[in-house]
């Protein structure tokens, strides 16, 4: 089913309680779209990374390609939030500081390390990135599977693009303002100087500055316009919550389903992971029946989406191999 989901789709995310393997499921989908030959990326939004120790090698910042015997199909990103934060702050302190007057220097770097430790200031960066990563993979792959941090993050970041764009507006708007009342004053002076010096006045540098300003808010702004699009286009985007058969996770994922679907988010799947075999002894069979109680529960809340289970395994999944057995299960 989830295969399925993906090969309908350009973007999938997977979202859900920590722990429940987002990073297994989300994994498995993309090498099985790169044995297919589909060109597949896989992204980690998740600070606390999985990523490379579940295909035991070493994975950064920067596309890696996975598994052998792939062609360069398959390729895995760990987002590093405090190099993604700094480099988000280094290009708005550069763009600050070229904007405003040299003897302010010192004063945009004191603002950038202030920004450093607001709140916001980690998810906003961890957006451009996300935004930079969507555009360049629907380019480059056929497939851009993101496995996200824990519910309550992620649903905060699908909600941010929507948020950030409405407030981009709003300062668009007052710039507007601004601008036209400034302009109406420099006409009234520039009339007394034109009919004093019967020349035009030079530019002044302080609406050039603040052209350049409103430009940049523009290009912001359209970026973000374009990823709510991509987001809430369900033809090209969908989202699966990975969980487990077990009272929290059931409940977080009845909450991030409202959350989600709240944003214009599609919600193409649940996948319960990790599902206790009934025929296994006493224990297992005792331990299945309470995990029937809570997926009842689930039913009942979201009745109308693909439900999707996958057994509990022998083994921990770790590797090519093992994510391919992983992935025959989807």
């Amino acid at each position: 089913m989830l295969l399925t989901l993906a090969r309908e789709r350009r973007v999938l995310f997977l979202g859900g309680k920590g722990g429940v393997g987002k990073t297994t499921v989300a994994s498995a989908v993309a090498l099985a779209a790169a044995q297919e030959g589909r060109r597949a990326l896989v992204v980690s939004t998740d600070p606390a990374h999985n990523l490379g120790h579940l295909w035991d090698q070493r994975i950064g910042d920067r596309p890696t390609e996975l598994g052998s015997g792939l062609g360069g199909r398959l390729r895995g990103i760990e987002i590093d939030p405090d190099a993604t934060t700094d480099r988000h702050l280094r290009d708005v302190g550069h763009t600050l500081k070229r904007l405003m007057p040299e003897n302010l220097a010192g004063e945009v770097d004191k603002h950038m390390e202030l920004s450093r430790r607001s709140p916001g200031t980690h998810e906003a960066a961890v957006l451009e990135r996300m935004t930079d990563l969507v555009e360049s993979g629907m380019r480059e792959a056929d497939l851009v599977v993101f496995d996200t941090a824990p519910s309550g993050h992620t649903a905060r970041l699908m909600a941010l693009p929507e948020v950030m764009t409405a407030w981009t507006d709003g300062l668009l708007a007052r710039r507007e303002k601004s601008a036209k009342l400034g302009a109406a004053l420099r006409g009234l002076d520039g009339d007394r100087g034109a009919t004093l010096l019967g020349s035009t006045t030079p530019r002044d540098p302080v609406e050039e500055r603040d052209q350049e300003i409103r430009s940049i808010l523009l290009r912001r702004r359209d970026r973000l316009a374009t990823l709510r699009t991509v987001l809430t286009d369900t033809t090209t985007t969908s989202f699966a919550i990975v969980l487990a058969a077990e009272r929290l996770p059931v409940l977080e994922t009845i909450e991030l389903h409202r959350d989600l679907t709240r944003t214009g988010v599609d919600i193409g799947a649940l996948v319960v992971n990790k599902r206790s075999p009934a025929n296994r002894g006493e224990f297992l069979a005792h331990r299945r029946a309470v995990e029937d109680t809570h997926l009842a529960t689930l039913h009942a809340a979201l009745p109308d989406l693909p439900l999707q289970e996958v057994p509990l395994g022998e083994d921990d999944v770790v590797g090519a191999a093992a994510l391919e057995r992983f992935a025959r299960l989807l």
